[in-house]
């Protein structure tokens, strides 16, 4: 029974691990396109076709 707990805990551990590493690169990925689309905005005049 002592296994399946100790399963249990590093399966937690892992899963909050998972996340924080998805939540940091989301939040980087969204800054990034953030700042991408105001600069795009920003030189809108200067884009020919």
């Amino acid at each position: 029974m002592e296994k399946v707990y100790r399963t249990m805990g590093r399966t937690g551990t892992c899963s909050i691990a998972a996340g924080i590493v998805i939540l940091v690169t989301g939040v980087t990925v969204g800054i990034l396109s953030i700042v991408c689309g105001a600069l795009l905005l920003k030189r809108k005049s200067e884009i020919t076709f």
